[in-house]
């Protein structure tokens, strides 16, 4: 079979034309400390059992912290937490430094203010490419109203009604 001819920058432009909601997947390491980063690769796989995926780029500084951990947790933001996206997709500094956050039911860090939380206990993980593909199932869920925080063609976006 051969090879992909897609440019990377090529794909990564075709792939900007879906909107997506954006998230920030969280474990707490075992340094006891939490983790995350701003994703939006992120989907619901299955209702019985209620399971999602997220992804992970290998390269990533947070990625041991999630092979680690036994469960992990959802963050779906809320439309005015565009700071807090920016935030945890920037690098060389503490994430979680003045972010408003409670252990949730698994002890995986639930940040305040987002739409929904989904905490997950690890059902496999798969190495797929340049990213590891971390499968969980939803133990727990909580949800409020709100806008999501979306995001096309590499700019946030929000609903218009």
């Amino acid at each position: 079979m051969p090879s992909s001819s897609v440019e990377p920058n090529h794909f990564r432009k075709a792939c900007a034309q879906f909107a997506t909601g954006i998230t920030i997947p969280t474990v707490l390491g075992s340094d006891g400390k939490p983790h995350g980063f701003t994703a939006n690769s992120f989907t619901s796989v299955s209702l019985s059992p209620p399971m999602v995926l997220i992804c992970v780029d290998n390269k990533a500084n947070v990625i041991e912290h999630f092979r680690a951990a036994s469960s992990f947790a959802i963050n779906i933001l809320e439309a005015q937490q565009q700071a807090l996206s920016n935030r945890f997709a920037g690098r060389g500094h503490d994430r979680f430094e003045g972010v408003d956050w409670k252990p949730g039911e698994l002890g995986v860090p639930l940040i305040e203010g987002a739409i929904a939380h989904l905490e997950c206990k690890v059902n496999q993980v798969l190495e797929v490419g340049d990213h590891s593909v971390f499968f969980g199932e939803v133990l727990f869920a909580q949800f409020s109203d709100g806008a999501p925080l979306l995001y096309f063609q590499g700019r946030y976006e929000s609903l218009t009604s």
